[in-house]
Order: structure tokens, then C-alpha cells, then sequence
């Protein structure tokens, strides 16, 4: 009986898996007299991981990002939600959301620099693996992890998720070395066809790694619950889509760092 005890007990001890511990702390950094505040969050029983930085939609770095940051992290990865509009900048109207966002889409070159200081951040991470970096963005996120690419970031790839897809510098193109995936609502009525195709000319001309995937019936905001469920409004929230863009993305982080997908 002993004996019985003694070999159950070993076995337990040695086959149960270690229980990932989540955690998280909040990172101050700066744009010059500029205080930005983000969210880090990493499994710390693994010593050495691939990062993921997240950038934010137009409201602002909020729960919803860093709830994606704790998935990420419990996936494996060391995630970093960053602070594009600065520390308590965080807009409660639309209105007020879209003057904060336009600060950063007329101003390219202001938001490509808080991008690269949030993706410096990530790469300051004892525990990020610095050759293995991708960067994930929704809405003016999305928009924006396309112009990190673009500047020219040396990482392995991004994933834009129902984000603006226009260049006001179409020829930086030719500077991405990132791959690229676009996950897009096939009913999104605030990227229009034509900025698609421009997209695309820019860049296949570019000889740039970059697919695109279309979710039927879906529109902006797809991936995000906070955006309600009607459909008419232009942004909304559907499940399906969600579950399948995630998946999608996780496919594309085992190609980019050659691990099996969760």
C-alpha cells in the first residue's frame, strides 16, 4: 500500500503541468515632456518569450487591450499594450475619440514614433526574445501597426484587425520587412474599395508579404464587445468573426516564430 502511495504521489508531482502565473505592471515611458502609461503582462514561468505589442482603438488604451494583453500572455507570449495619446488621455465620446485619433493619422510621423517607443519598451523585457516581435492593433490600432510596419520596424510581423489600411506615404512600402495580416469586416463601411486597392497595389508593388482575410456579414469593430451588435451603425461587435480572426492570428504567430498555434 505504501509502495501504491509513493508511486501515485511521484506521479503527480512530476506529470502535473506547472500553472502559468499571469502577470502584469503598469510602465511609464516618455515622449519627451510627454508621460505615456501602458500595460505589460508575461507567464512568469517561462524565462524566454516572443513579444506581442497591442495598439490601441481610438478610445484610448483601455480594459478591453490589456484583457488582450493577459490572453497573449496566458498563450505564451509577453504582451505590451501601449500609450499612443499620452498617460489619463483617455477620450469618453466619439467625438472626442476622433479628435485624439486624427492628431496621429494627419501627424504619421508622430505616431510612428510613439509606436517605436512602445515597441522599445516590449523590447526592453528581460523575458522578451527580441528576434521573435510582432505587433497586433485594432481599429486606429490597426491602422497604426500598418505604419510601424511601414517605417520600416524591425520585427517579424503585424496584424491589423478592422483597421484603416490608407498611406499618406504609399512608397514607404519599400521599407517593411514585417509580413502582414489584415483581417477585415467584408461589410466595413469606413475603409472603402478604393483604399483597399490602393493597399494592394502598394503593396504587391512592394514585393511585401501581406495577405488579407474577409469576414462575411461583419463591420468595423468586429472583434470588440463594447461596439453593440447593430450592424447599421457601421461598427459592431460579431462573435464569429472575433473567434476566427484570433485564431487566424495565432496561426500566423506559428508561421512568424515557428511555434504550434493555441
Amino acid at each position: 500500500m505504501n509502495r501504491i502511495f509513493t508511486f501515485l504521489f511521484l506521479v503527480t508531482c512530476f506529470s502535473s503541468p506547472l500553472h502559468a502565473e499571469i502577470q502584469t505592471k503598469k510602465v511609464e515611458y516618455r515622449d519627451g515632456d510627454v508621460v505615456l502609461q501602458g500595460m505589460m503582462a508575461w507567464d512568469d514561468t517561462i524565462a524566454k518569450a516572443p513579444g506581442v505589442l497591442i495598439v490601441h482603438q481610438w478610445m484610448g488604451l483601455t480594459e478591453y487591450e490589456e484583457g488582450r494583453a493577459k490572453q497573449l500572455a496566458k498563450l505564451g507570449f509577453v504582451a505590451f499594450a501601449l500609450d499612443i495619446y499620452g498617460k489619463g488621455v483617455r477620450p469618453t465620446t466619439v467625438p472626442d475619440a476622433g479628435k485624439q485619433a486624427t492628431i496621429y493619422k494627419t501627424d504619421r510621423n508622430l505616431y510612428r514614433r510613439r509606436l517605436q517607443l512602445g515597441l522599445d519598451q516590449l523590447r526592453g523585457q528581460a523575458m522578451t526574445d527580441t528576434k521573435k516581435i510582432a505587433a497586433i492593433g485594432y481599429c486606429f490600432g490597426g491602422t497604426g501597426v500598418l505604419e510601424l510596419a511601414r517605417s520600416g520596424a524591425d520585427i517579424n510581423g503585424v496584424v491589423s484587425f478592422h483597421g484603416g489600411l490608407d498611406s499618406l506615404h504609399p512608397e514607404d512600402a519599400k521599407k517593411i520587412k514585417a509580413k502582414i495580416l489584415i483581417c477585415h469586416g467584408a461589410d466595413d463601411p469606413f475603409v472603402p474599395l478604393n483604399e483597399i486597392e490602393a493597399m494592394k497595389k502598394e503593396f504587391s508593388d512592394a514585393d511585401v508579404d501581406w495577405q488579407m482575410i474577409y469576414y462575411s456579414e461583419a463591420v468595423h469593430s468586429f472583434t470588440q464587445p463594447m461596439a453593440g451588435n447593430d450592424n447599421s451603425r457601421g461598427a459592431a461587435y460579431q462573435e464569429r468573426a472575433d473567434k476566427r480572426s484570433w485564431q487566424a492570428m495565432n496561426q500566423f504567430f506559428g508561421e512568424l516564430f515557428q511555434t504550434s498555434a493555441k
